[in-house]
């Protein structure tokens, strides 16, 4: 789930996304409630919930992703069997995390693509297709798992690269906005002692990399 709030630009609309938008769409809204089904499966695709940024606690001045507490949850909740909706959210961290790189491949179908497998902690291996000059094993990597927002406000979803299913990205400073982060290509290869395998990627604790020379931008 991936949750986003732009008072600037839809007012006061807190946006709930699950999986990719479809084609069809069927939509149905309840008081401050919309829902939105795919209507090939019935699966929920998306949630809208108007007039609520008081209740959660929402700032108004800030504009972007949100990660919901435990107390927002169940607000949320609430509020959609208050309408009588059948469906529950829950918490859900960021999905921009810390990986290894444990095996690497050359792309069956392409001279520059490689096909990864990253270990992304709880014993989880996501296979991920990379063309990442500077890609090789045992580099720690920030990737970017199925459902995750980039800064930019890309949602990367499981899909394939010429053939081959890829489950995320491996990502570049540069795609992280990080200061100093050349503007090409490349993995974000972090140093040895920055955080442990499956944790959230903490941006504050990134912010410095590149002024620091901790980061090898020759490749």
């Amino acid at each position: 789930m991936i949750a986003v709030f732009n008072p600037a630009a839809t007012g006061d609309v807190l946006m709930l996304t699950f999986a990719p938008s479809t084609g069809h769409q069927e939509v149905d809204t309840k008081g401050n409630v919309t829902v939105v089904k795919n209507p090939e499966n019935g699966d929920v695709v998306a949630i809208n919930l108007a007039n609520l940024a008081q209740e959660l606690g929402l700032s108004t001045n800030k504009a972007g992703q949100v990660f919901l507490t435990e107390k927002q949850v169940d607000l949320i909740n609430q509020e959609l069997a208050k309408v009588g909706i059948d469906f529950k959210i829950n918490t859900d961290p960021s999905k921009l995390v810390i990986g290894v790189v444990e095996e690497m491949t050359e792309h069956p179908d392409s001279d520059h693509l490689h096909v990864t497998k990253v270990d992304v902690g709880e014993n989880d291996r996501l296979q991920i297709v990379s063309g990442s000059p500077n890609m090789a094993t045992g580099i720690k990597v920030v990737v970017a798992q199925p459902g995750a927002m980039m800064p930019s406000g890309e949602i990367i979803w499981p899909g394939a690269l010429r053939g081959v299913p890829s489950a995320g990205m491996i990502v570049s400073g540069r795609e992280l906005q990080l200061a100093g982060a050349p503007d090409k290509p490349g993995a974000l290869v972090l140093p040895d002692d920055f955080g442990s395998i499956g944790e959230v990627f903490d941006f504050d604790q990134a912010k410095d990399l590149y002024k620091d020379g901790r980061i090898d931008t020759n490749y």
